[in-house]
């Protein structure tokens, strides 16, 4: 049960945004097109070379224990990522291009998974962007909810419902900024009824990341185990 929770809480990562595009449209046309709004994100998250934000991720669950968890997180390009954790303190989620490292020793003390990265695509499972905003028109319906302030920056909140199957959630609200189309906020509702939330502030973009930020080094007697 301990390690279920660690893995829920850390399965996501990976970022966002860039540029500040300007559509050009009016407010009654965005609310017209949700697609439009979606697909003008998904451009500015695949353009970037590199991605940093601090998050804040709460995860609701039915079935196990609800969970708080703040870092930073960091990605360059489609196949490296880095979460890592200031609480809880020390853990973290790292794709090396070639692994996937999640260290979670404060549900499972004493080790860390090393799983291969899936061939041919993003590494959705530890990725939240990637499932929303890799070719977006392929997988979901688009739906206009509402306008919405996120502190001093105007958002339109869309919701994105799967239309293929083998997605693991059900339902999906992005709250997306009106001047640069970059996420600051994710509502997604998972399959086993859980619902996470994940906001994002200090958008960073398009910075040069060292390659030793994508680096995992296993603490001292903590044991690697491969699935």
């Amino acid at each position: 049960m301990r390690e279920r929770l660690g893995l829920f809480r850390l399965a996501t990562a990976g970022f966002l945004a860039a540029a500040a595009l300007s559509t050009g449209t009016t407010p009654s046309l965005q609310a017209q097109d949700a697609q439009a709004i979606v697909g003008r994100s998904s451009r500015v998250y695949r353009s970037l070379a590199s991605l940093s934000a601090d998050f804040v991720q709460v995860i609701d669950n039915p079935m196990i224990d609800s969970a708080e968890s703040k870092g930073t997180l960091i990605q360059a390009g489609t196949s490296k990522l880095s979460m890592r954790f200031t609480d809880p303190p020390g853990e973290a989620v790292v794709i090396d291009g070639e692994h996937v490292w999640v260290y979670t020793p404060s549900t499972v003390p004493g080790q860390v998974l090393r799983l291969a990265v899936p061939s041919g695509g993003p590494v959705y499972g530890y990725n939240l962007l990637a499932w929303l905003l890799d070719r977006p028109a392929e997988r979901y319906t688009a739906k206009y909810l509402r306008q919405e302030r996120v502190g001093t920056r105007a958002m339109d909140v869309v919701e994105l419902t799967p239309s293929v199957p083998d997605l693991p959630f059900d339902r999906a609200v992005l709250w997306l900024d009106r001047e640069d189309a970059l996420p600051r906020r994710l509502e997604i509702t998972e399959k086993s009824g859980a619902l996470r939330t994940l906001a994002l502030s200090k958008l960073r973009v398009n910075r040069k990341v060292p390659d030793s930020t994508f680096e995992f080094k296993a603490p001292s007697g903590v044991r690697v185990v491969d699935q």
